[in-house]
């Protein structure tokens, strides 16, 4: 095993992210890490020990998107395991939840009386908790359970559903619904953590696709994925809401949130709630207008 790891990383503006995630897609089949920075920009990460692959893929990148900043550069080889075991400490998350790795399953009873644990087998830091969008949409889950306005019996869609937490969270509050990933890794992942967590299968189905593939209507979806693609699908998004359901957005920046709000009431919506952490926003709709049926 070699003594280094190398790591190309590279940054790039919004409106380059499709560009470059489409050219990594075609081109690093094992994967990469994305970091959404203040400023709107995307940084990428891509780890290997084969330095030629990085350096020619970074010629490559340079070829298609010549603004975009990139280093590569050695780092240790260190046991990465024991590293993300250290990492994911559990994470509360609103008034009811803790997300905790398995091998701290036992002891969620006990540390954190009151909460519900939502178990979740870390294969990305996105989907645990630790990013502030995913901790923003749990705590939004929990209020509106405390609220009475999600409640045991109705449906839920999670889309972009990566680790499968956030379903996980509704389905053990007695909820029922579906979640859908473009990744096939993610659908991967949460079908593991769905097992870890007892989640009886028709209770949340999980499936590769996007929301052309919805054709019913949901008490509540939940939509963490990033400020581009929410803009984009906006008009099916809300066609998924029932009438009177609740629609929560989250994975974009506070400064993305005005274009993002004023893409959904351009379909009819009125001004949402807001849910702040950091730079991080979530946007709520708590009495979505009756819209055209899903699918339509």
């Amino acid at each position: 095993m070699n003594k280094e790891l190398y790591r190309l990383e590279v940054t790039v503006p919004e409106e380059d992210y499709d560009l470059l995630s489409g050219l990594l897609t075609l081109e690093v089949a094992f994967g990469w890490e994305e970091e959404s920075l203040p400023s709107g920009e995307t940084r990428f990460r891509i780890h290997c020990e084969q330095e030629d692959f990085l350096l020619a893929l970074r010629e490559r990148i340079r070829d298609v998107l010549p603004q975009a900043v990139s280093v590569c550069a050695p780092i240790e080889n260190k046991d990465w395991l024991g590293a993300w075991r250290e990492f994911f400490t559990p994470v509360p998350c609103g008034e009811r939840f803790v997300v905790l790795p398995p091998w701290l399953a036992e002891q969620a009873a006990a540390d954190f009386p009151g909460r519900t644990p939502i178990v979740i087998e870390p294969k990305s830091a996105f989907g645990t908790g630790h990013h502030a969008t995913t901790a923003l949409c749990l705590r939004v889950v929990s209020d509106l359970l405390d609220a009475g306005r999600l409640a045991a019996g109705q449906r839920f869609l999670d889309l972009g559903t990566g680790t499968g937490v956030l379903g996980i969270g509704c389905c053990l509050f007695g909820l029922r619904g579906e979640g859908l990933d473009i990744d096939p890794l993610a659908v991967d992942n949460a079908l593991e953590n769905r097992a870890l967590n007892h989640i009886d299968a028709d209770a949340f189905p999980v499936a590769q696709g996007s929301i052309d593939a919805v054709r019913e209507r949901y008490d509540v979806v939940l939509a963490n994925i990033l400020a581009r693609p929410l803009t984009e699908m906006a008009p099916d998004i809300v066609r998924a809401c029932a009438p009177g359901g609740c629609l929560v957005l989250s994975g974009l920046l506070e400064i993305q949130a005005d274009g993002v709000e004023q893409a959904y009431q351009a379909c009819g919506l009125p001004a949402a709630r807001r849910l702040i952490d950091g730079e991080w926003c979530a946007l709520i709709w708590e009495d979505v207008p009756r819209q055209g049926a899903a699918g339509d």
